[in-house]
């Protein structure tokens, strides 16, 4: 398999089962309809993880342009990668989001709220002040990068930042811990913004909540999208620089 097709297939899967239990819990007439926020972050996790066993021997399983331009920072991926993998990375958010969409079909109608509808798609904020989201998303991201990086040196005891990053996602229970640490984050941090920290899986469902005939949904929230992009990619980018720099 091609690495972009695996990014591709990753992130659908990522999105799938995101998104789907996002769905599950706020969409009217769900037999898990309001089974809270645990059993969403849980899932979210869940989510990360088994993307990551399935295609992470084929491509890295960055699953997430903050990821990859993070690593590319640092000189760990090569940046002609990059537009690849970023692209592959929002074509599979847009098919994972469509058959979230397919899954769900029966119950879009029957939920009145245009905010839920869209929740299950994109991430928006809790309290509606931009600064405070993109200090979320920027710190909630710094966090994923770093942790991902210094978690493959403690496994692994990988002399490099690339084998850090590769040793993690080559190994069984590395996987794991990725899921692990993606439920921390939303359990810890996630509460404002819905911790979108990846573009491709806020961007990706973003276009499709457009593209879709959903019945009763709203505005896509375009006003809002710039920040669940920008900072999680400048986030990125900072954890990969505080993973060098602590020298782990």
């Amino acid at each position: 398999m091609h690495p972009y097709i695996a990014e591709a297939l990753g992130t659908a899967l990522l999105i799938l089962f995101g998104n789907g239990v996002v769905a599950n819990v706020v969409l009217s007439k769900s037999k898990a309809n309001n089974g809270g926020w645990i059993v969403i972050a849980l899932g979210w996790g869940l989510a990360v993880a088994l993307a990551v066993y399935i295609v992470g021997r084929v491509s890295g399983a960055h699953i997430n342009p903050a990821v990859t331009i993070g690593l590319a920072s640092i000189g760990a991926f090569e940046w002609a990668l990059v537009p690849g993998y970023v692209l592959s990375q929002i074509v599979g958010a847009f098919i994972g989001s469509t058959l979230v969409y397919l899954t769900f079909y029966a119950h879009w109608e029957e939920t009145e709220d245009p905010a839920l509808i869209l929740a299950c798609h994109s991430t928006s904020p809790a309290i509606r002040k931009m600064v405070p989201a993109f200090i979320t998303e920027f710190i909630g991201t710094i966090i994923l990068v770093f942790c991902v990086l210094a978690l493959g040196k403690v496994a692994m005891g990988a002399d490099s930042t690339q084998l850090a990053w590769a040793s993690t996602m080559g190994t069984w229970f590395g996987p794991l811990l990725v899921g692990v640490l993606v439920l921390a984050i939303g359990l810890s941090l996630g509460g404002p913004t819905g911790y979108a920290i990846n573009p491709a899986r806020d961007l990706g469902p973003r276009i499709a909540h457009a593209l879709l005939p959903i019945k009763g949904k709203g505005s896509s929230d375009w006003a809002y999208a710039w920040v669940p992009i920008v900072a999680p990619i400048l986030g990125g980018i900072a954890g990969a620089q505080l993973f060098v720099f602590s020298a782990l």
